[in-house]
């Protein structure tokens, strides 16, 4: 089920003051990818900035944590699980031992309020092993579990082995008839341990309705459509403060108290986010809940963006206003114009020099640290085709268009691992010989940039991208081995 679109004026919003909240986010050149605000639990403002597609499922990162959380909520209403249980009873066949006190202590509750004892972050040191589980028992728990906050990705990864071991389900099986389907939203893909285990803290690809709606189920204590799917006894929970995250945190919003997978904010709202600026924001006292997705370089960013929701929306809220149809079409121009912005400069024409040379031949590509072994061009008039060769299931030929987008997939990163993707392709000349060809990877914040200087038989090749937790920028060299 769709959610129902409305003027923003019927909820005490004028559309004057969300253009005043879009010009801010433009003008600080906010990478905005998609946003949608909910008010009463009907859609009043929404964009999807192209080439990005709003049904396009987008990956979460961290946000993946906030739906954990409530797959445990209901495991717990359904009585599979007790919030009080030790983490060790789901896992005699994994546990040391011996298992130190602190281990022995740490709970679900602990494992939710991110408090579960260790000091440091043990994310690369779980995630480097096969299996996770045992890895996570492994590891050193300084404090006592409930008295030291530690934002922790493996954590959460260990409440979806819990609901593993109590249901025999994935999590996203689990959750289908429980959350995803009652919401209408499709079966969603969600990324794995080396062992299958869903990863619970990351991983999660969903589109920004389906977000949308999930913060409206928040809202709605638990409720969705009139069907009930998480206890309101849980919900208060989740969003009360279960753990002190104040400590040493310049972000505000990210200083205001933790719950169970969810931050808390100012204003009486909370939120679940995830790496380079997914989110969803919900507001009881506004009545409000928003979703967006972002390719943020820093996380500070998203906090300008709650201070712009904050100062032009919520301090924009008064009495019900009357709809005018011109301040609705400003806005939607607005919107329109800044969805087609930033995309690269489509050109007609090629060099002269490329028209009489043409871009053809294979060239073998230096060291690099993403094993590209060798690429090929093939140009047919407008067209260009780029074979990129690893020796492995990246190996692809992708497609580019002088005069226009093209739509195609790629073998690309997500969070933990390569998958099959959707890509829009860009490509413009920099210089007489040097090209430039864009990847918007749409299902993720991804955009690679691709620059090929070409003079004589050499070829330099330089791969950048926009944002990245763990894939590295390179320039590589390449000499023509066949015409």
């Amino acid at each position: 089920m769709e959610l129902i679109r409305d003027l923003p004026e019927k909820h005490g919003l004028s559309s004057q003051a969300l253009c005043r909240f879009f010009m801010e986010v433009r003008e600080r050149g906010l990478e905005v990818n998609s946003f949608m605000l909910l008010q009463d639990g009907k859609v009043t403002a929404e964009f999807t900035r192209m080439p990005y597609r709003p049904d396009t499922p987008q990956l979460l990162y961290s946000l993946s944590k906030s739906f954990t959380s409530i797959a445990i909520g209901i495991a717990w209403d359904e009585g599979l699980l007790q919030l009080e249980e030790e983490v060790i009873s789901f896992f005699p066949d994994k546990q040391p031992e011996v298992v130190p006190p602190h281990l022995a202590q740490m709970t679900v509750h602990h494992l939710l309020s991110m408090n579960a004892g260790h000091h440091d972050d043990i994310y690369p040191a779980v995630v480097k092993e096969q299996d996770w589980i045992t890895a996570f028992l492994a590891q050193q728990v300084e404090h006592e579990p409930g008295s030291y906050y530690r934002y922790s990705t493996p954590s959460t990864y260990m409440l979806a082995a819990i609901l593993d071991r109590v249901t025999g389900q994935n999590m996203v099986d689990y959750l289908l008839p429980r959350l995803f389907e009652p919401l209408g939203i499709p079966r969603p893909s969600w990324e794995t341990c080396p062992l299958g285990i869903t990863a619970g803290g990351m991983g999660l690809s969903l589109s920004t309705e389906s977000v949308a709606k999930f913060g409206q189920m928040l809202l709605n204590n638990g409720e969705y459509n009139g069907r009930r799917i998480v206890s309101e006894q849980y919900i208060q929970r989740a969003v009360s403060e279960q753990s002190d995250n104040r400590a040493g945190v310049e972000r505000i919003d990210s200083a205001q108290g933790y719950g169970y997978q969810f931050h808390l904010c100012r204003r009486g709202c909370y939120r679940g986010d995830g790496s380079f600026g997914q989110l969803c924001l919900v507001a009881p006292q506004q009545n409000i809940v928003v979703a967006a997705t972002a390719s943020f370089v820093s996380m500070s960013r998203l906090q300008v963006l709650l201070d712009l929701i904050f100062k032009y929306i919520f301090d924009a809220l008064g009495e019900e206003l009357s709809p005018d149809p011109g301040e609705d079409a400003s806005l939607q121009e607005l919107l329109s114009d800044w969805s087609t912005s930033a995309l690269p400069v489509v050109q007609q024409s090629f060099p002269e020099k490329w028209l009489t040379n043409g871009l053809n031949g294979t060239y073998q590509i230096s060291g690099n640290p993403h094993g590209l072994q060798r690429i090929a061009f093939t140009r047919n008039n407008k067209r260009l085709e780029l074979q990129m060769v690893y020796g492995d299931k990246r190996d692809n030929v992708l497609l580019f268009d002088f005069s226009k987008a093209v739509w195609t997939e790629d073998v690309f990163n997500k969070d933990l691992a390569l998958h099959r993707q959707q890509v829009i392709t860009y490509a413009n000349w920099l210089a007489e010989d040097t090209l430039k060809l864009t990847l918007y990877y749409i299902e993720t914040p991804y955009v690679v940039t691709y620059t090929v200087i070409v003079e004589d038989n050499k070829l330099e090749f330089r791969f950048n991208i926009n944002v990245s937790l763990n894939i590295p920028e390179y320039a590589a060299v390449g000499g023509l081995v066949q015409a």
